[in-house]
């Protein structure tokens, strides 16, 4: 017997460990049910870190049946992209007198759901014998995923999510700034571009009158607002002042206010896009690589038939359209609390079944929404605990998990490499 095995006691068996850890992995996607994902199945070829055991107490038990094959990374699930839960994702395991703690990083950011994981599986956890108390240290762990391909990634940043409308006036801007806000509350580090140089209203909705700073000459550092990082054009003119550019004059400044800003260890940019499928967008599918996009759209016909069109060029571009919004799908009236659909019923859910995409959400026309925006300080953070709070945080969590599910980038994970003459 070694020395740390006579000062701990023996280590647990594989077939203990292996229990163990199988409870935790076959935890069931928060989203599955929301986005009527598959449960994946996991099958016993995958292993793991040892499980450290602190305690003179804990002693194994031998094996009265054969011991089942240890979890391996190669862990296989019928359904391999929507896997929520790998073995990577577990570390610092430790068994001390009945107490087992461990970290799991999850790969999306989904704070507000944390406690109710962490009370299932305390509940599963605690149903093994050895097992009396659980302790779990959640992280959050993005990575970054594909965009289009031979567009090289971008530095700082790891995964951006367009969000366009086609149309003006769906009010995409405000749910842009909301998505971006919600997001970070989960757990992320987030960022966001106004790319609409025509109409820049981001620096407004986040209360923002300072101008970028530059270290070196050459890079802006982003501003801060609410804990996002954030870049407009908006913030470097003054409010009254025009855009009278041409086209390859605004596409030459996003290109600029996107890549000359030092984005710092962002996981998700969002990328606010003024309406239509002109200039600015075809610069973003040609020299941008965008993880996703986010269609914004009212119920009525008129919104609808430019939104089509936004959600056509994403597909000819070969961006994944994460999701239709539909924004200001009732009014609630403040006087009687009479609701009508007065831009039209059901046209964001008929649309996201026509192209088979998800509708993430049906927002109401809110004058609270509105009002807060006008005021600089955005809904999620003015009412973080209110029924439209909660709207946005559901679209954040489900763009988060779909892009999730799109196949990891590797590009950034290779050293750059530079010749020198010498």
């Amino acid at each position: 017997m070694g020395f740390f095995q006579r000062l701990f006691g023996k280590e647990l068996t594989k077939e203990r460990q292996h229990k163990i850890e199988r409870i935790i992995l076959a935890h069931p996607n928060p989203m599955q049910s929301v986005l009527n994902e598959p449960h994946p199945i996991i099958t016993d070829n995958t292993e793991t870190a040892p499980l450290e055991t602190n305690t003179k107490n804990d002693t194994a038990e031998p094996a009265k049946t054969k011991e089942s094959p240890p979890p391996t990374e190669q862990t296989t699930f019928k359904n391999k992209q929507h896997t929520f839960l790998t073995p990577k994702a577990l570390s610092n395991m430790t068994l001390k007198k009945g107490h087992l703690s461990f970290s799991l990083a999850l790969p999306y950011p989904c704070k507000s759901l944390w406690p109710s994981i962490e009370l299932a599986l305390t509940h599963n956890l605690t149903q093994l014998d050895e097992v009396k108390k659980v302790t779990i240290q959640f992280t959050t762990h993005v990575v970054a995923h594909e965009a289009q391909q031979n567009i090289a990634p971008l530095p700082g940043i790891k995964n951006i999510i367009a969000v366009a409308s086609g149309k003006g006036g769906v009010g995409k801007s405000t749910t842009s700034v909301n998505l971006a806000l919600a997001l970070q509350q989960e757990g992320a580090q987030v960022g966001i571009l106004d790319a609409d140089i025509y109409g820049p209203s981001i620096p407004t909705m986040l209360n923002i009158h300072d101008k970028p700073n530059s270290k070196d000459g050459k890079s802006m550092q982003p501003l801060s607002a609410y804990g996002l990082q954030v870049m407009s054009i908006g913030a470097l003119i003054d409010e009254d002042s025009p855009m009278i550019w041409r086209g390859p004059i605004v596409t030459q400044t996003l290109t600029q206010l996107l890549k000359e800003t030092s984005w710092q260890d962002l996981d998700y940019l969002i990328i606010d896009l003024p309406p239509g499928t002109g200039d600015v967008q075809l610069t973003l599918s040609q020299q941008i690589p965008v993880t996703g996009a986010v269609i914004v759209t009212t119920p009525q016909q008129i919104a609808l038939i430019d939104a089509k069109k936004g959600l056509k060029m994403f597909e000819k571009v070969n961006i994944p359209v994460l999701g239709i919004i539909e924004n200001m799908a009732t009014h609630i009236c403040s006087q009687c609390q009479h609701e009508e659909a007065i831009f039209g019923e059901h046209g964001g859910e008929e649309m996201a079944k026509q192209y088979a995409v998800e509708l993430l959400e049906s927002l109401p026309l809110d004058k609270h929404i509105r009002e807060d925006t006008d005021n600089g300080k955005p809904t999620v953070i003015a009412e973080p605990n209110s029924i439209l709070s909660q709207h946005y945080r559901s679209i954040a969590h489900k763009v988060a998990f779909k892009v999730s599910t799109q196949k990891q980038s590797y590009a950034n994970a290779f050293p750059k490499i530079e010749i020198l003459n010498t």
